[in-house]
């Protein structure tokens, strides 16, 4: 455990019928991200806030496509989701650690879903800035 040089992807793909980027680091760690994690837990400003408690909670992104990544220096990446939004740069040590904590991320979007008095599923289905649309009925 002697270097501290962070790892590097040897390959990278965006699967967008899995809705998934499968990244392979040099230290043989191999995760598939799904684009939902990425997108909620989007490294830019408008997600994070500018300080601890600023963040805004991101909802309806269950069907969030990336339409193409580019390539940030070298050392990272910036997805363009479907959604428009396009200003989160993903380390690699970002991206590592996403693959590393998904688990442990993902229970705690949930969990911040329902504290904002979603259920689960409706959080990751329905836009907040949105009211019910579909229906069809104008008023």
């Amino acid at each position: 455990m002697g270097s501290h040089s962070s790892p590097v992807p040897v390959s990278f793909k965006v699967r967008k019928v899995s809705r998934v980027v499968e990244v392979e680091f040099d230290d043989g760690a191999m995760f598939a991200l799904p684009f939902e994690l990425m997108r909620v837990y989007s490294p830019s400003a408008e997600v994070r806030g500018h300080g601890p408690g600023q963040e805004v909670l991101q909802t309806g992104k269950r069907n969030v496509g990336i339409d193409g990544i580019e390539p940030v220096g070298n050392y990272g990446v910036k997805p363009l989701f479907s959604d428009g939004h396009a200003s989160g740069i993903y380390t690699w040590e970002f991206l590592y650690q996403l693959g590393r904590d998904q688990g442990t991320l993902w229970e705690a979007y949930l969990q911040k879903l329902e504290d904002a008095g979603f259920t689960r599923e409706s959080g990751r289905d329905q836009e907040m800035s949105e009211g019910g649309h579909g229906c069809g009925h104008h008023h």
